[in-house]
């Protein structure tokens, strides 16, 4: 098939694992040159098992040791409206995997709060970034970092949700149709405004979404992945051999 121009900056590894690596590597890299140029790197996390995976190997001795942590500034692409120590929390995830093994400091990791009531919470986190990215239209992420489920949707962005149209909001409350989950999530153009835009995407479920979202063919509210467009920055996508099947 033919690659949509915009969106073909495409890696391909083997497996899973390699894809972990080198997002890890790139990490490790972002860091460094952001660190470098503006003394602090800001970076919005996704949930998932891709990504968990990232998590884990930056918390070993080999990357670990490569990154400033107390420069960096760890914020959340979306989260369940959940305790922070609910399985299914994005928080509960990374700190597991990452937060808890590495000398952050604490002042340093923006969760997104998953109790209460999400409207409230959507608009605090709101607030927290416009105070983090001071005198900006939109958020300036260094990095984000993406996943891609089977039905296109990315962070908490879903097929036909009317979260897709927002243009003004940063941060919204939304809630998964098909179970009526609430969730937080920033939005299209927040994900848009960032410096480097990644997406991690792995498995033969995914691979005819991934072919659509990069065939350009999508329409605007089918597939929510394809309407992550940086503004002024860069977008990859790093994808294993099963999910570039159907490229």
């Amino acid at each position: 098939m033919e690659l949509d121009t915009a969106a073909s900056n495409v890696s391909v590894f083997v497996t899973p694992e390699q894809l972990a690596v080198a997002a890890a590597e790139r990490f490790v890299h972002n860091a460094d040159e952001f660190q470098k140029a503006q003394g602090r790197f800001s970076v919005a996390l996704a949930g998932g098992r891709t990504p968990r995976r990232v998590y884990e190997l930056l918390a070993t001795a080999q990357f670990n040791t490569l990154v400033e942590w107390s420069r960096v500034h760890l914020f959340f692409g979306d989260e369940r409206c959940v305790l922070p120590t609910h399985p299914d929390s994005n928080f509960a995830m990374v700190d597991k995997a990452l937060i808890s093994k590495v000398e952050i400091p604490a002042k340093n990791v923006h969760r997104m709060t998953g109790e209460g009531d999400p409207e409230e919470n959507a608009r605090l986190y709101e607030n927290r970034l416009r105070e983090f990215f001071a005198q900006r239209d939109w958020p300036r992420f260094d990095l984000v970092l993406l996943g891609m489920g089977a039905d296109g949707h990315t962070a908490s962005l879903f097929p036909e949700s009317r979260t897709l149209e927002e243009t003004s909001r940063w941060v919204v409350a939304t809630e998964r149709a098909h179970s009526g989950q609430r969730r937080i999530t920033l939005t299209v153009p927040a994900l848009s405004h960032a410096a480097h835009v990644i997406f991690l995407v792995t498995g033969k479920a995914k691979a005819a979404a991934l072919a659509e979202v990069l065939g350009g063919q999508s329409k605007r509210d089918r597939l929510p992945a394809s309407l992550i467009r940086p503004v002024d920055g860069t977008l990859e996508w790093f994808v294993d051999r099963d999910a570039a099947s159907f490229l």
